[in-house]
């Protein structure tokens, strides 16, 4: 990790800098967040002639799109061989239908905007090297045809990879991109169209009614008829949507190839603790870039570094002579039915929306969320809202087992990591970190490179779970619902909003 640069997409794009929000003002729709969801929303509205605000607790396009493997795709992994069972044969066909509607309405969005984003047609394969894997492969093959994708299984030599694998199911016409070029087209358009953004204002009131009013942190308020919560994990949760969502951390590392290399598709596993293969562009110099993605695991458990380490010599051994100049990480959050959350945010509400848990596959999904988003506020609602619906129950004893499972980590983590994570301040290193109880107060202390101590609250301020040292990227993590903090305690991620205070050792 220490010899990368980032994200390749971040570095690729920069982007020109928006003002914080300074002065009360009234729209027709106030957005908070500036990824893929919250800004095809806020440009699906500008573009059917609403008044739009988009706020953004830091930079836009700075989190999690700018961080993904930006496939645009219907294809997610073994989501249509469980998607029957969680949500009915009509839900998985539902399902399909709007997924394959993002990737063309992606393609109709770059033609429209002639947004220079390295756009290109390629396969989606989800493939299996283990033979214990073929079975599931076929079934979901067969599983995502029925549901109406132009899916079906191969064989291993049929795939463009350079290393064995069993079988493959292949979903021809689905595409990839650089996400931070093709929403930077979108900001410009909507800027245009007379869309305001505005970044570091962080949002911490919402009064729902009509209108609606959200207050950022530097007291300035935007009054709005309808409100949309975009930030990922939702930041506003009157609905206890965190009981439903599970975090989910990745790494991806990211280098050249020769052209010649290319295994001409987008690949995904779920085996060896996840692998996702796909290749871009990169200056018409005979390469390609390679991007490689996996080793999930929950925020604040285990050892980054080691799992960087452990990617890389992967992405080494399957594609010799890659050089590997780039590396980050990214963060998703799977729902306990498996489809995301996308509509209204609570049962009562009538101007409150949300869009989140994507389970890793947000590009589509954040295309899809803002045609639906915008559909339901201008009263053109699309048939797959309900299978969307947040409030949806008739899928509750169905994830009731995810739900249980859910919730008795979160517990684990609450009542276990009090006991377990903890250290004294001598053991921390330089460029470490660890909890250490102080009198009788859980403290998380980060030692930087020149031995300075810099000490915090280790308990999140979402609700109350202690955090853990990402010793990779010099965070605190919250492993029960996914907030992340920087060394001096400012929140990296939520769903938490107020910084982590500090403490005196």
């Amino acid at each position: 990790m220490d010899e990368t640069r980032g994200s390749y997409w971040m570095e690729t794009a920069p982007t020109k800098p928006y003002p914080p929000l300074g002065e009360d003002l009234t729209v027709d729709v106030a957005v908070m967040g500036a990824g893929i969801a919250g800004l095809s929303t806020a440009w699906e509205l500008a573009r059917q002639g609403r008044s739009v605000a988009v706020l953004e607790a830091g930079r836009v396009v700075g989190g999690v799109t700018g961080r993904s493997s930006a496939k645009v795709s219907a294809l997610h992994t073994l989501a249509y061989g469980r998607l029957p069972r969680t949500r009915g044969v009509e839900g998985a066909r539902l399902y399909a239908r709007s997924q394959l509607a993002a990737v063309d309405r992606a393609a109709e969005i770059i033609g429209e905007l002639g947004a220079d984003c390295e756009w290109e047609r390629r396969s989606a394969y989800t493939y299996a090297q283990s033979p214990e894997r073929v079975d599931d492969i076929r079934t979901e093959a067969e599983a995502a045809r029925e549901a109406g994708l132009p899916a079906e299984y191969v064989a291993g030599t049929e795939t463009g990879l350079p290393y064995p694998v069993e079988g493959a199911v292949r979903v021809t016409g689905q595409a990839q991109f650089h996400p931070r070029k093709y929403l930077l087209a979108l900001v410009e358009d909507l800027t245009r169209r007379g869309g305001l953004l505005f970044e570091h204002t962080p949002v911490v009131g919402l009064e729902e009614g009509e209108p609606c009013r959200v207050t950022s942190e530097g007291g300035a308020s935007v009054t709005a008829r309808d409100v949309v919560v975009a930030t990922h994990y939702p930041v506003f949760d009157r609905a206890l949507l965190f009981t439903r969502l599970s975090p989910r951390r990745e790494l991806v590392v990211a280098g050249t190839i020769d052209a010649g290399q290319d295994p001409d598709g987008m690949y995904i596993t779920p085996d060896e603790g996840l692998r996702s293969v796909r290749t871009a562009p990169h200056d018409g110099d005979g390469k390609r870039l390679l991007l490689v993605t996996g080793e999930a695991f929950t925020p604040g458990t285990g050892d980054p570094a080691e799992r960087f380490e452990r990617l890389s010599d992967w992405a080494r051994e399957h594609f010799p002579g890659v050089d590997l100049t780039y590396g980050w990480a990214t963060q998703d959050n799977d729902s306990t039915d498996t489809v995301p959350l996308v509509g209204l945010l609570h049962p009562g509400a009538r101007h409150t929306y949300v869009a989140t848990g994507f389970g890793g596959w947000g590009i589509s999904g954040g295309i899809m969320a803002g045609r639906l988003l915008a559909g339901l506020v201008t009263g053109d609602r699309p048939p797959w809202a309900d299978l969307y619906d947040p409030r949806r129950v008739r899928s509750a004893v169905r994830e009731a087992p995810a739900f249980l499972r859910h919730q008795a980590n979160v517990v684990r983590h609450f009542v276990a990591d009090r006991v377990h994570h903890v250290k004294d301040v001598d053991e921390i290193p330089p460029g470490e970190g660890g909890v250490v109880r102080v009198h009788g107060k859980h403290c998380a202390v980060h030692r930087d490179d020149n031995g300075t101590l810099h000490a915090l609250s280790a308990r999140c301020t979402h609700l109350g779970c202690l955090v853990a040292f990402n010793s990779a990227e010099h965070t605190w993590e919250c492993p029960c619902h996914g907030s992340r903090f920087d060394i001096d305690g400012k929140v990296v991620q939520g769903p938490a909003t107020r910084p982590l205070d500090q403490r005196e050792l």
